[in-house]
């Protein structure tokens, strides 16, 4: 397991040029099975859960070419299905959580789609429910072996377009569902679908390759299925998620930092949830610059003076991928705020690991914490940690970043997941972190 030792308290500055979106390429690497013509795809981070899915793709038969950083041209014209079946698949699919995203383009384009359970980050339990029921409603048969946590869902003939109204807005599961329902027979209507920005440009990926879905955006999506699709390039989003991360750690850090092309039409709440907490941060084109916070920053309480909360939702709301940003910043705001995290039940519990470092955070239950702001009147401890996932490990490093004095995370296997060359990268801000 890889460490990171840093040396906190530095002020950082300069520019940085956020990723391409790791949810995005996990969801957009997946129609290049329902085409055997080529498809390429650009700004593609290089990050250890897209890398899988990339080798995922290449052991299934999918030709892989790479043309350039982040720069990749798929062909899906010899796909071994059989591999599906394999004990090594099974091993390979369980590592990832995004692999489940590869059923529904199989079942559209070859009548059967298999996946271990998939692992992922330990936030808590993650329904696969909503993907399979959308598949049943298509048509298919689902099967589930038990001993080995395997599922499968089989059709003969095609798919037929249907009416469905989703028990819950998930993202991978419209995106899913949306993947086998391109190629269904008929018209199929998804109500409560999840309309976040990335799932919108797989539809519109979608649509270049000659699928006709209307309604992208909403939470209605209609899809008129086609008998095949087409290649098509695609240009991946800068991730949201780092971009909010970069906010909080330039605010924390008291940095003046400008983050580049952050696609500002697309971070929905984002900017004006870190003006809440008294962030301040402009819009120059389209940059986010960020000064220096010498004099720290406010949480601002609501309009008849209670405590600031702030909650995570389904798009258009809070992305929940934030809210371990938010807390982490908050330690050292003026104020207090009340961090409800509803969508997944174990995320907060690395607020035990701030409290080590002198944090001032009350954990209520597994969904709710109150942080209590020191204003950079105590500085935090610098101590030993380890990453439980990826949102609470980026966490965890920016407390590292602010700290007095010498810390270690360890189990850093989990921030490379989702965050690419991120000591490299912080290191030309100016930070003091090494890789071990």
């Amino acid at each position: 397991m890889g460490t990171f030792k840093i040396e906190g308290g530095k002020p950082l500055k300069g520019d940085i040029t956020p990723q391409g979106a790791k949810n995005e390429a996990l969801q957009v690497l997946c129609p290049v099975l329902l085409t055997s013509e080529k498809v390429r795809v650009t700004n593609i981070p290089d990050i250890i859960d897209v890398n899988k899915l990339i080798t995922l793709l290449g052991n299934l038969g999918v030709k892989i070419q790479k043309n350039g950083a982040g720069d990749y041209t798929f062909q899906a014209d010899e796909v071994n299905v059989d591999y599906l079946k394999t004990e090594a698949f099974k091993k390979e699919g369980g590592s990832l959580r995004g692999s489940i995203m590869i059923v529904g383009p199989l079942l559209a384009r070859f009548g059967c789609g298999y996946i271990p359970k998939p692992g992922g980050d330990k936030i808590g339990r993650r329904r696969l429910d909503t993907h399979f029921e959308g598949f049943i409603n298509l048509g298919a048969k689902f099967r589930y072996e038990r001993e080995d946590h395997f599922y499968g869902v089989e059709i003969d003939g095609k798919l037929q377009g249907t009416y469905m109204l989703l028990d819950e807005a998930s993202v991978t599961g419209t995106a899913n569902i949306v993947m086998a329902a391109v190629l269904a027979e008929g018209t199929t209507t998804i109500y409560n679908a999840a309309c976040e920005p990335y799932l919108q440009q797989l539809c519109k990926m979608l649509n270049s390759m000659g699928a006709k879905i209307q309604g992208i955006g909403s939470n209605l999506l209609t899809i008129e299925g086609v008998e095949t699709l087409g290649g098509c390039e695609h240009r991946i989003l800068p991730d949201m998620i780092e971009i909010g991360s970069w906010i909080g750690l330039a605010a924390m850090t008291r940095s003046e930092i400008t983050i580049k092309n952050v696609s500002w039409d697309n971070l929905g709440q984002i900017p004006n949830v870190f003006r809440k907490l008294g962030i301040t941060l402009e819009r120059k084109g389209d940059d986010i610059y960020i000064p220096a916070h010498k004099d720290g920053y406010k949480i601002k309480t609501d309009i008849d003076g209670s405590i600031l909360t702030v909650a995570d939702a389904p798009w258009p709301g809070f992305t929940p991928d934030l809210l371990s940003i938010v807390l982490v910043v908050a330690t050292q705001a003026e104020g207090d705020v009340l961090i409800h995290q509803k969508m997944f039940e174990s995320r907060l519990f690395f607020v035990d690991k701030l409290i080590d470092m002198g944090a001032k955070i009350m954990l209520c239950d597994p969904h709710r914490a109150v942080v209590m702001g020191h204003n950079f009147q105590s500085q935090l401890k610098a101590t030993t940690m380890s990453s439980p996932d990826i949102r609470a490990g980026i966490s965890l490093l920016i407390a590292a970043l602010t700290a007095k004095g010498s810390s270690t995370i360890q189990n850093i296997e989990q921030i490379d997941r989702g965050y690419e060359r991120i000591d490299e990268r912080l290191r030309a801000l100016g930070a003091d972190i090494v890789r071990v």
